[in-house]
């Protein structure tokens, strides 16, 4: 429970910057649907709420709480990734959602959290200067059980996110390099078959259109063309809110969660641009520090599998809506309408918060 020491040291600075980032993206999704605005800036204020909620409540858990609880966490979050495979109800051509009345929940999305605290149990007490390969096995095995069920469903985007959380846990074990050329082969295999008998045709497409933008400019190019328009339309200080066209005459498809960064540039120009990518850098920058302070090993998993995650669908969205990496569905955290997404990004932050809030309760005098 939170003492009066440990309150103290809550980091209200990124809590601050989470909500700031937040509710640009709640002003921007205003702008990119106008004529629909009001239904989904009244859903996204309400997550914006619960999200807040749900950070407070777990700043009061020790994360040690919750490090005890992750393999029963990530079993029950697998267990409803599988049953929606068999009982759930297709929305947008994927079982990805709950549905609780005029709000969806998206398990995928909060499955992140399971496996960061898994893999955070895991090496909690590891102490091998390399990882061995019995580590290496099991990591890769847990974060790809979930991965497979989530690319089933089928969401491989959501799944993507998931290798960022298996790279840091690499980077911090201490990888091999040995390692690295099965990796290499697990990685072709797994492209070769995934090509052949995983992927969608709309898939194919997306990943050939990267090579070839201009090669389906009305299909599966069109989603990338049409951002490049609208990046490139908001010029230096952008047209003013509301008044990008690729937005408000719908020429942009996904303008309110994948795209919306599209849209600030539009509205906003490239200074606008820059404006939130600075506020988003203090905060990333904040979140990679908090490894540098974590009280023991199992913090330091959390912090930067955290940080890691959260600053890889970063780059990765700012990648997709400029040509350098396939359309996937990566919505940009916080950013996005999604309220699944800006729960699960609240709750992930929450940990790294909850992690350096603890930084001096186990020190011993």
């Amino acid at each position: 429970m939170l003492d009066r020491r440990i309150f103290k040291e809550i980091d209200w600075t990124t809590i601050l910057l989470m909500v700031v980032i937040s509710v640009i993206g709640i002003i921007f999704v205003h702008s990119a649907i106008y004529s629909q605005s009001s239904k989904y800036v009244w859903k996204q204020s309400v997550w914006l709420l619960v999200s807040l909620l749900a950070l407070l409540i777990l700043l009061v858990i020790d994360y040690k709480v919750l490090l005890s609880f992750a393999f029963p966490f990530y079993i029950l979050m697998n267990l409803i990734l599988a049953g929606l495979l068999i009982f759930g109800k297709p929305v947008a051509n994927t079982r990805s959602w709950l549905v609780f009345g005029p709000f969806q929940f998206q398990p995928s999305e909060l499955t992140k959290v399971a496996v960061i605290l898994l893999l955070a149990r895991l090496f909690s007490d590891y102490k091998e200067d390399q990882m061995s390969f019995k580590a290496f096995f099991l990591s890769s095995a847990l974060v790809g059980l979930p991965f497979v069920l989530i690319a089933l469903q089928p969401d491989l985007g959501t799944a993507l996110t998931l290798v960022p959380v298996l790279l840091g846990t690499y980077i911090l074990a201490g990888l091999p390099r040995r390692y690295l050329v099965v990796i290499l082969i697990v990685s072709c295999l797994v492209g070769f078959i995934g090509w052949n008998y995983g992927l969608k045709d709309y898939q194919k497409k997306r990943i050939e259109t990267l090579l070839v933008p201009d090669q389906d400019p009305r299909g599966a190019g069109y989603q990338l063309k049409q951002s490049r328009i609208a990046l490139g339309s908001g010029g230096l200080t952008g047209k003013g809110y509301h008044k990008g066209t690729q937005s408000q005459l719908r020429f942009l498809p996904a303008r309110h969660n994948d795209f919306i960064l599209a849209v600030i540039g539009e509205d906003l120009g490239f200074l606008g641009i820059l404006a939130v990518f600075l506020v988003y850098f203090i905060f990333l920058f904040r979140l990679f520090s908090a490894v540098q302070v974590s009280p023991d090993r199992g913090g330091v998993y959390i912090a930067f599998l955290s940080a890691m995650l959260i600053g890889c669908q970063f780059m990765i969205n700012i990648m997709m809506i400029v040509g350098l990496f396939p359309i996937t569905g990566i919505p940009i955290p916080f950013l996005s309408y999604g309220g699944s997404s800006l729960l699960t990004n609240f709750l992930i932050a929450g940990l790294v918060i909850n992690v350096k809030m603890r930084r001096f309760a186990y020190i011993r005098f």
